[in-house]
């Protein structure tokens, strides 16, 4: 049978890891798939890996770039080549959960929306692998209780989800849609304008994705103590903000302003209060500044509990 859904899952060297990922794939309870395994310029085993997954089950498609061009334009990659009326994305040192893709389709099938986003979870090193924790406070608010067919003027909470592969969408949405590209948190600009391009869209609290942060450090979100990801991230938060400020949803500016201010800003002050370049702190403080500035702003109330949760 033709395939639903398009799985387009970028990675760069993760060799380690991928097996995981294409393990969590081969395990999906709804079988009409196809994958996208792009090899995005790996030094390590990567491409190898994604080769033996191909081989073994014709699922799985192999694209090799021979010098990185990063996960935006992977995805965007993928994207050009979707055939399918489902697009979802996953990367390769991250897992689904086994019903993941079905739980996408029960709820676009049922509502008629043009995506759905789930929960997701965490998983951190615990010494001898990884250990998931638990859905944390603003993702819960983003996707329980279950909602199908509504928009952002009526659940803004839901834009606090702007991770890419916590959501399956019907690939028509990305007609005119793709990633920024030489950026990290290159999902948060996309994902608001998902939010606010929609016709209407689907929340579920079932957990969807194991998202793994690396016991070495590696992940661009792990490295927010470095002035290009800073810059990256203000950007990346800076453009969320405006695209949901143009489109008129002061709800959602709200609930963004409250979670930025709650969860963003704190870790990022403590790093600028140690960081040996003045620029980090100046940069910060403008981005402060420009929310403060914000017509939006006297209405933000953040929730202290929010950064504390960030511990697990």
């Amino acid at each position: 049978m033709h395939p639903l859904v398009t799985m387009i899952v970028p990675g760069r060297d993760i060799a380690s890891f991928a097996p995981a990922a294409i393990a969590s794939l081969r395990a999906q309870s709804m079988p009409r798939w196809r994958a996208l395994l792009i090899d995005d310029g790996s030094i390590d085993g990567t491409g190898a890996v994604f080769a033996d997954a191909a081989a073994s089950d014709d699922r799985f498609e192999v694209l090799h770039h021979v010098e990185a061009r990063g996960l935006g334009a992977a995805r965007n990659i993928g994207l050009d080549r979707v055939d399918t009326p489902f697009v979802g994305f996953l990367d390769a040192d991250d897992e689904l959960t086994p019903a993941a893709i079905a739980l996408w389709l029960g709820a676009l099938d049922e509502s008629g929306s043009d995506f759905v986003a789930g929960a997701y979870v965490r998983n951190r090193a615990n010494g001898t692998g990884y250990l998931p924790g638990r859905v944390q406070p603003w993702v819960a608010k983003a996707t329980s209780p279950r909602r199908l067919g509504v928009t952002l003027a009526e659940h803004p909470d839901a834009s606090a989800n702007i991770v890419a592969w916590s959501k399956l969408s019907r690939t028509s949405l990305w007609e005119g849609l793709r990633f920024p590209e030489n950026v990290a948190y290159e999902d948060q600009i996309v994902a608001q304008r998902m939010y606010t391009e929609a016709r209407a869209f689907d929340v579920i609290p079932d957990i969807v994705a194991h998202w793994r942060l690396r016991a070495d450090g590696t992940s661009i979100t792990q490295g927010k103590d470095r002035m290009p990801v800073l810059r990256d991230y203000l950007a990346a938060l800076r453009g969320g903000i405006r695209v949901l400020h143009e489109a008129g949803q002061r709800a959602a500016v709200v609930a963004r302003l409250d979670l930025i201010l709650a969860m963003d800003l704190p870790p990022l002050r403590r790093i600028a209060a140690e960081h040996p370049d003045p620029e980090y702190s100046a940069a910060l403080a403008a981005f402060e500044a420009e929310l403060q500035a914000l017509p939006e702003f006297a209405e933000a109330r953040p929730d202290p509990a929010l950064a504390a949760a960030l511990a697990w």
